[in-house]
């Protein structure tokens, strides 16, 4: 058990490889024009430190923080209260990129800021990422 008696849950990883060399997949994951076009709109920049929001429709503004910086391979934030997403890439040559994104700072006994328990939006998210990664960002990256 961590400390304070919370339980972590674990992380949710997709990991998938896109037809598509790494700049371009790069360019839609760490630009505010990018990420609204296959996530939510927001005003992110991919500085260390800076701080930028989700429009995240019925929910509001999320606040953000860039935490994790080393183009074009790792983009790393702080989302919310509790969450931080990782994008991870690979090149693999060919004009091909492994995309790796981890969703993280699950707690059984946590709720977000709108009073969602962590156990019931895990679940919502895991399969959200799924779609949102397999097809929305590959349309995006191998259009």
């Amino acid at each position: 058990m961590a400390a304070g008696g919370t339980l972590p849950m674990e992380d949710i990883s997709k990991v998938v490889v896109f037809n598509a060399p790494i700049e371009k997949v790069w360019k839609a994951v760490s630009t505010a024009e990018g990420i609204t076009s296959w996530f939510m709109p927001n005003d992110m920049k991919a500085e260390m430190g800076y701080e930028f929001t989700f429009e995240a429709g019925q929910f509001g503004k999320s606040p953000c923080k860039v935490t994790e910086l080393d183009a074009p391979h790792l983009l790393g934030f702080d989302w919310g209260k509790d969450w931080h997403l990782t994008f991870k890439l690979k090149d693999l040559g060919d004009n091909k990129t492994e995309f790796n994104l981890i969703h993280s700072g699950w707690d059984e006994n946590m709720s977000t800021e709108h009073g969602q328990p962590h156990t019931v939006v895990r679940g919502h998210m895991d399969m959200g990422w799924d779609n949102i990664v397999a097809n929305k960002l590959r349309d995006i990256v191998e259009a």
